[in-house]
């Protein structure tokens, strides 16, 4: 940036952090607001009795180069952040997916031909259908549901690997969720370079993995950060804006995109429109107790179905958290969110007791659920995103906004990177 340009980035989840740490790295005067009183949106850390839990549990993939280069320039070595495995889908039984080191696709056909659980023709079938979309350049039609993607797959490869799948990366129902944007998954992981298909899985809080560390580095570059400052407005002031009582020549908004549409419809009406029209699919995640329980792997899949809740369980005594502590990830949980959280909470203890019986040491006692009612837009074929070029010397990012990649955190800072170098054009 030339001339210092005053930069105001309005929300301080992991896409304006992204964005301001840019802005800032680009010579840019930055001011970050933040409605909360700490940053990090929809993955942040929360104390819970003295324990820090995650806000909800996410699952990182070794394709998220971009939230990984942002977490080295803030100084977080990925060693110590994530536990790196290779892809790892198996239940408490130890059947199901276990992919080795190796070029992704290789690894992944050679794990899916070792499935021992599954008949050859389910086998061959998946991997079938695999090569008809890399053959296809991972294009589908625009109304197609990842559910009419796998057609003719046979009931066990649905159930056990999509579904899984599906639900992970775009919390969606695949009878309802985008085939385009399932295929982008599976191209940027699977289809990709090494490692991209390895699993990332957190080995500290979210907070501390980029919105600490970013705050830290904004202190340091001295931008000013207003933590529990809701903006009133954003208006006009000449040939820049002013957001509540300071003047500045760019806004980047990275609130949610309620508050994004709140915010912004006095200047870009269908933008907010459009914003405020996407709909969402919420996560709830269960934690619970069981002294001296050590699952068989860090995270492990679980049958889900209407009587059994969560798709995940992760051992956070394996993950540098509390032995013993596990917690149960519900994706896609309107349903559930419908019946409460007590019918939750009682279904996944029954779940437990059934799936990790003989891995359970005691009885498991909860201790606390989490409910992200917005934690993701639906990812739904056809779906109009909000972009991010609002108007002039107006950005907007986050998740949700127009780009190849559902409701992830790679996707979020992506966001933040593009509209940090808009302001800077």
């Amino acid at each position: 940036m030339t001339g210092r340009l005053h930069v105001a980035v309005v929300g301080a989840g992991w896409a304006g952090l992204a964005a301001a740490v840019e802005a800032s790295r680009c010579g840019g005067r930055v001011t970050l607001f933040e409605m909360a009183p700490a940053p990090g949106g929809r993955a942040r850390g929360v104390v819970s009795h003295g324990t820090m839990l995650d806000n909800g549990m996410h699952i990182c993939i070794g394709a998220y180069v971009e939230t990984l280069s942002l977490m080295s320039a803030l100084g977080v070595a990925e060693s110590t952040a994530f536990l790196r495995m290779p892809l790892t889908l198996v239940d408490a039984a130890g059947r199901g997916l276990r992919a080795r080191a190796g070029p992704p696709a290789i690894a992944f056909a050679l794990a899916v031909l070792r499935r021992a659980d599954w008949r050859w023709r389910d086998r061959l079938g998946l991997l079938h259908r695999a090569a008809r979309w890399q053959l296809g350049g991972f294009r589908c039609p625009a109304e197609a549901t990842v559910a009419d993607l796998c057609n003719g797959l046979s009931e066990a490869v649905r159930r056990d690997f999509v579904e899984l799948l599906c639900v992970a990366a775009l919390n969606t129902p695949m009878a309802e969720a985008s085939g385009q944007v399932f295929l982008r998954v599976l191209q940027d992981s699977l289809f990709s370079g090494p490692g991209s298909a390895d699993l990332l899985l957190p080995r500290a809080s979210l907070s501390e993995l980029v919105p600490a560390p970013a705050l830290a580095s904004l202190a340091r570059s001295g931008v000013t950060v207003r933590l529990g400052h809701r903006v009133d407005r954003i208006e006009r002031d000449g040939p820049g804006w002013r957001v509540d009582d300071i003047g500045v020549d760019r806004v980047v908004v990275a609130a949610s995109a309620i508050e994004a549409a709140r915010l912004l419809s006095p200047h870009a009406g269908e933008w907010a429109e459009t914003a405020a029209a996407l709909r969402y699919e919420p996560i709830v995640t269960v934690y619970a107790r069981s002294e001296g329980c050590m699952l068989p792997e860090p995270m492990l899949a679980l049958a889900a179905d209407a009587h059994r809740p969560a798709q995940f369980v992760f051992d956070r005594g394996q993950l540098g958290g509390d032995a013993g502590l596990l917690a149960f990830v519900v994706s896609g949980a309107a349903p559930w969110v419908e019946r409460g959280a007590a019918a939750t909470e009682t279904a996944v203890l029954a779940q437990a007791a059934a799936e990790l019986g003989p891995h359970l040491a005691a009885p498991l006692q909860l201790a606390r659920t989490m409910v992200e009612k917005r934690a993701t837009f639906a990812c739904v074929p056809r779906l109009k995103r909000p972009v991010m070029a609002v108007g002039p010397g107006l950005f907007a990012a986050g998740d949700y906004i127009d780009g190849p990649y559902p409701a992830t955190l790679e996707g979020a800072v992506r966001s933040g990177l593009a509209a940090a170098h808009a302001a800077a054009r």
